[in-house]
């Protein structure tokens, strides 16, 4: 009896054991998931902050630049995206009707080599399916090659001339279908954009769907996701309901991928193609309304957003959202009544809920607003709705209920940050109630990713976080050091723990629990002391133009994105490059905004090694991919993507997904 007694309590304490040690575990992996989610949307918003902060910065630098004597010298009218001359700007394109459009269409040829997918319009299902299955094996068989340019831009004309006939707030019925489908940001993700239709669907009068904005920028397939979504909207312009989100933008393409991915699949003709783009996204409504109860927008509300007031803008003049309308020269101008419509749609497209009443800046994005409960509870009630759904923020579920469940973010982007960061969804609405149905899903990824395990998922996306995370550190390894510096007096090297993460968080501008990170970034010693040094010993900035020493390698690696939007922004015709004069410019205006002493002999170096030809063009292209970052024996740790790598075997591959691509 006591040893069946003695057996009894000892598998007792082992299951106890074994159970609060499996907790612990499973605890201890939610904080290494949690700390990676941080790190992910940390230097995502910071790089949206940025964006803003750069054309805030352009708004008071630009107008102070010398003038060509006629008027602002060409740098200067090249930022004002929303004013830029072109002969397929959003202010001068004429309607589809008149021969000078279709003028363009005439001078490109679909030659007889093409074995991709024609289309004639008015478009057909069979037209439809052989695109999706087209684009499908595309995928998979890594191609480059799209649809071709003369069917992209005819597809594209027909979808303006649509888009405008429609509202800026549609208003969509279930009357007829009884449920509607909402999907979220996809981003340039085809293999999701399969995934919703294999498990919900192709629209249709039964089947009809609202996609909530940002299908573009970051992903490698955005123009074949914008190309079927546009397709399905030509077939069922009363059953696909397609948002603008805060990237069916101009500026954001320039700085987010979609303009490099248009220029390296269309070649000579991506010029066209991008202007119509731009034009087309300039047209896309900003809400829909569901049953007259629940709205659908892609970021949010303010304790401004007027409905009514939306409802006559002129959308299309904002061509990038980021800036004032055509016209406009300095945002100190712009009448009162321009400034309200201008927030108003900002709001719309850039706004976050958050958990505390009230309504402030968006400071984290650096556009938008943050919208409490109280906020959300008045508006609801002021229009008569019952639920607010947007999306613009990536959740690990791919939804995510807050404000008493009055509001709903939905994000149908799998793996957004890194293969398993996150599940991708889209809910169904469905009649008499409008209850709320979620459907999750994980696309895109070969058996062997869906087996691993919770634990070999976790160190994966941490592991690719942190890499992400010395990318930033070592771009602004000059500021981390003076402030290293400035507390060890003594030049020791060691300083403490709470100095190294009150550095790191005033420095990099990331609130991110610096105490939890520490033992992963940098070497302490016994007594909680910090060898400073230690943070940046893994990692340097290498580029193949250096010859004028780190500081100025550094400084062009910290600032490679600003200066990939301004060189894009400079090459009006999209050839990829630009004049020495130009970059010149571009780098003045960097050392202008950082307060940094750079001599302008070294500038000229600079451009001068970049231009081999010695032809005064300079492919920036070029110049940005030299960089490397190299640890400190010299080890390349930069994977530049080639041009064959799809999203597919990115996605296969965690080590393409955590190498640098610059």
């Amino acid at each position: 009896m006591p040893e069946k007694w003695l057996h009894s309590v000892y598998r007792y304490t082992l299951k106890q054991l074994t159970s609060k040690w499996y907790r612990r575990c499973r605890a201890n992996l939610e904080v290494r998931r949690r700390l990676t989610w941080n790190i992910f949307q940390s230097i995502e918003y910071a790089g949206e902050q940025d964006q803003l902060k750069l054309h805030d910065f352009f708004n008071t630098m630009l107008m102070n630049m010398a003038t060509d004597g006629d008027g602002p010298a060409p740098l200067i009218k090249a930022f004002n995206v929303n004013k830029r001359e072109s002969i397929y700007d959003t202010q001068t394109m004429p309607d589809t009707s008149e021969p000078s459009l279709y003028s363009m269409l005439n001078e490109t040829d679909v030659e007889k080599s093409y074995k991709g997918v024609h289309l004639s319009f008015p478009l057909t299902h069979d037209q439809l399916h052989k695109m999706v299955q087209c684009f499908k094996r595309k995928l998979a068989s890594s191609a480059l090659t799209t649809l071709h340019a003369k069917y992209t831009m005819e597809l594209l004309l027909e979808v303006r001339k649509v888009l405008k006939t429609q509202p800026n707030i549609r208003y969509a019925s279930t009357s007829i279908s009884k449920q509607f489908t909402i999907c979220g940001d996809l981003h340039g993700k085809l293999n999701d954009l399969y995934m919703i239709f294999h498990k919900n669907g192709l629209p249709s009068v039964d089947n009809p769907y609202i996609f909530n904005g940002d299908f573009v920028d970051r992903g490698q397939s955005s123009v074949e996701v914008a190309l079927v979504l546009f397709s399905c909207f030509l077939m069922n312009p009363n059953e696909v309901y397609i948002n603008r989100g805060n990237h069916e933008d101009h500026v954001m393409n320039l700085r987010y991928g979609f303009i490099k991915e248009i220029q390296r699949k269309y070649k000579s003709h991506s010029s066209k193609i991008i202007s119509l783009f731009k034009d087309v996204f300039s047209w896309l409504p900003l809400a829909t309304v569901v049953d007259e109860q629940i709205l659908v927008c892609h970021g949010g509300i303010s304790d401004t957003t007027d409905l009514s007031l939306l409802a006559k803008i002129d959308r299309h003049k904002y061509m990038s959202t980021l800036q004032p309308p055509g016209g406009c020269e300095d945002i100190k101008t712009m009448k009162r009544d321009e400034l309200i419509e201008w927030k108003q749609v900002l709001d719309l497209l850039w706004s976050d809920p958050r958990t505390i009443d009230g309504c402030l800046p968006n400071t984290f994005r650096g556009g938008g607003c943050y919208f409490g409960a109280d906020i959300t509870e008045e508006f609801l009630k002021k229009n008569n709705f019952k639920l607010l759904v947007r999306s613009h923020e990536c959740k690990t579920e791919g939804f995510e209920y807050t404000h008493n469940h009055k509001v709903l973010t939905i994000f149908s982007a799998s793996s957004y940050y890194e293969v398993g960061s996150n599940l991708g969804a889209y809910v169904r609405v469905q009649r008499p109630d409008l209850e709320c149905r979620i459907v999750q899903y994980m696309a895109g990824h070969s058996p062997a990713i869906r087996k691993i395990s919770f634990t070999q998922r976790v160190n994966i996306v941490e592991q690719s976080a942190l890499q992400d995370l010395k990318k930033r550190i070592i771009a602004c390894k000059n500021e981390l050091m003076k402030g290293f510096q400035g507390f060890d007096p003594t030049n020791s090297g060691i300083i403490s723990g709470c100095d190294w993460c009150f550095t790191m968080e005033t420095v990099l501008e990331m609130e991110l629990p610096w105490r939890t990170l520490k033992s992963k970034l940098v070497k302490s010693d016994d007594s909680c002391g910090v060898f400073y040094m230690s943070t940046f010993e893994e990692l340097e900035v290498k580029h193949r133009y250096s010859g004028n020493g780190p500081s100025i390698t550094e400084t062009l690696y910290k600032n490679k994105d600003n200066l990939e939007t301004i060189f894009r922004l400079m090459d009006a015709d999209h050839s990829g490059q630009i004049t020495m004069q130009e970059f010149q410019d571009a780098l003045v205006i960097l050392i202008k905004q950082l307060d940094i002493k750079i001599k302008e002999t070294d500038i000229a170096d600079i451009a001068r090694s970049i231009d081999l030809n010695n032809d005064g063009l300079i492919d920036f292209n070029e110049f940005l991919e030299a960089f490397r970052i190299v640890d400190n024996l010299g080890k390349d740790k930069t994977h530049c993507i080639d041009k064959a790598d799809t999203e597919e075997e990115i996605a296969h591959s965690p080590q393409k997904a955590i190498d640098i691509k610059v």
